[in-house]
């Protein structure tokens, strides 16, 4: 505030007219000079100091009369404190502290005012203020939810060697900081899997973001990694839209279809993950990110760098960590585990009744090639609940959903085991699985295949019967 009078105390003087003039609209006011030391108090803030003399207080330090005063704050900073809420005895007072200047701008003192019933006025602002915190709040933890991991390695079903040695790699991926890269066919669990390493790793609390670079026009897809700057073209926002690696700071990005990336926003990713920073659309500024980068892909990404489809650089610098994903077909004995949990899954899902499998429907899906992987494999068990009845999936409803004739479904081979023991497994789970189906009672079941009823129970968990 500038007081136009030429010296400082005809200033200082101008400034107590002016607050003596508002003093019914104000509880109490303060004039301190350069020195933070008292000039005026006027009667309502010597009330709220007890009642004393302003003689008595004039030219003392501001805090040896009120040791929590921030005029002196004001003074030294020049800096204005419009609104402050501070607590005199059972009382709230909304204080603002603006400086006092000459004409050549110096500092010659502060003053301070507090308006009478102001705390009630704002309280309808206040609660408003707290409403639009308290929604804030949500909006991030709904936020956060949403960009968090789905999946754990516990959640990736498979007790096959190969889903043993894809649980190893995970868990190796988990503890470094490196990229990651996973091949794997369509539908075999890519990004389940980038969700279990970010589920174990460090970055466990921070986001997860997954974008299909496929799924994105190319046009769009600088944007939606790098950000947009504000007004970076025709239509584009007024504030700074950012992207995915903007959002996943200090998470894990998962970049899914890699393979389809166009060569000239390759350039542009191997930049970012040499240097740790991004480029906004329409900005030349640079912003410092930390992103752990899973990618994945189910194109031949060492046949393209070949062909020069792909970065050289790139897929060197991706290719730090990869992992194979093996397919359904190379999965002996999980088809049944999977196709089990599936049902589960989609009785319950739709509340309908749990269907078993027989012996020869799990044999039929067992000899199926499976193109489309685990992800078919869902989508063949929810077809069969959907579209055909009865209380157990037997044959032919394997059969109508895969297309397959059964008369020529009976002959076709069994697969091939992986070894004598899983062989062996095999045939004392069908057994058994048989057993259970055409006897009335486990009891019966277990004497006819001449074990005791515990040990029958034994094998029943150990092939999730």
């Amino acid at each position: 505030m500038t007081i136009m009078p030429s010296s400082s105390g005809d200033r200082l003087s101008a400034a107590r007219s002016l607050l003596e003039m508002v003093e019914e609209m104000i509880d109490g006011a303060t004039i301190v000079d350069h020195r933070s030391r008292v000039v005026w108090f006027s009667e309502g803030q010597l009330a709220l100091l007890g009642g004393v003399q302003l003689s008595d207080v004039v030219g003392q330090e501001i805090e040896r009369v009120i040791p929590h005063s921030r005029l002196r704050e004001v003074v030294e900073t020049g800096h204005p404190q419009p609104l402050d809420i501070i607590q005199y005895g059972d009382k709230s007072l909304l204080v603002t502290r603006l400086p006092l200047r000459d004409e050549s701008g110096t500092i010659i003192g502060a003053f301070a005012f507090a308006l009478k019933n102001s705390i009630p006025q704002l309280r309808p602002i206040a609660e408003r203020l707290q409403q639009l915190q308290s929604r804030l709040a949500r909006m991030e933890q709904a936020l956060s939810t949403t960009r968090s991991h789905r999946y754990t390695s516990e959640q990736i079903l498979g007790a096959s060697g190969a889903m043993r040695d894809l649980g190893r790699m995970l868990r190796r991926a988990a503890g470094v900081r490196s990229p990651v890269l996973l091949l794997g066919e369509t539908g075999t669990g890519k990004e389940m899997a980038a969700h279990a390493i970010h589920a174990a790793s460090s970055r466990v609390n921070r986001p997860f973001v997954a974008i299909n670079v496929a799924a994105v026009p190319e046009n769009l897809l600088e944007a939606e990694f790098f950000g947009v700057a504000p007004g970076a073209f025709t239509g584009a926002a007024r504030q700074p839209r950012p992207g995915k690696f903007q959002i996943a700071h200090e998470g894990t990005l998962f970049l899914d279809e890699i393979g389809d990336m166009q060569l000239a926003l390759q350039a542009k990713l191997l930049r970012t993950l040499q240097d740790g920073e991004v480029e906004p659309v329409g900005s030349n500024q640079l912003a410092r990110v930390d992103v752990r980068v899973i990618a994945a892909t189910s194109r031949p990404l060492a046949e393209m760098v070949q062909a020069g489809t792909f970065r050289q650089d790139l897929y060197y610098r991706l290719n730090v960590l990869s992992i194979r994903l093996p397919p359904l077909r190379e999965r002996h004995g999980d088809i049944e585990l999977l196709a089990i949990k599936f049902g589960e899954r989609t009785a319950l899902s739709f509340a309908m009744a749990l269907r078993p499998f027989t012996c020869d429907a799990l044999k039929l899906l067992e000899t199926y090639s499976w193109p489309g992987n685990v992800r078919e494999l869902a989508n063949v068990i929810e077809q069969i609940y959907v579209r055909t009845d009865g209380d157990r999936i037997e044959v032919p409803h394997v059969a109508e959903v895969l297309g397959i004739d059964t008369a020529l479904s009976t002959a076709l081979p069994s697969p091939v085991p992986a070894s004598l023991a899983t062989a062996v497994a095999d045939l004392e789970r069908s057994m058994i699985a048989d057993a259970l189906s055409k006897c009335q009672s486990r009891q019966a079941a277990a004497s006819a295949l001449g074990l005791s009823r515990s040990n029958l129970y034994a094998k029943m968990q150990r092939y999730a019967l």
